[in-house]
């Protein structure tokens, strides 16, 4: 007896979320580092409540997306990027 393959089947409504390229990727496409020496560049990737900013708000890809979000928690580290927000 031979065995029978699953037949594949196609969803009807296609894939539900954009797979994600390096090319879309802002440091990707410059070819720039982070670095935690450079806290203006840092704040870009932060909310105002001084919360990182997730994939999809940053347009990082998964590589980049770490890499940002550890020389954030350097920079926090060493006081050049405030842990929280300055409100009163």
């Amino acid at each position: 007896m031979e065995r029978h393959q699953r037949s594949r089947r196609s969803f009807k409504g296609g894939a539900k979320f954009k797979t994600k390229n390096r090319e879309d990727c802002k440091l990707c496409e410059n070819k720039t580092q982070l670095a935690y020496k450079q806290p203006d560049e840092l704040k870009r990737y932060v909310n105002k409540l001084g919360k990182i900013l997730p994939r999809r708000a940053s347009r990082l890809c998964a590589k980049h997306q770490r890499r940002m979000a550890r020389e954030i928690k350097r920079a926090r580290q060493i006081a050049l990027i405030p842990y929280g927000s300055d409100h009163q």
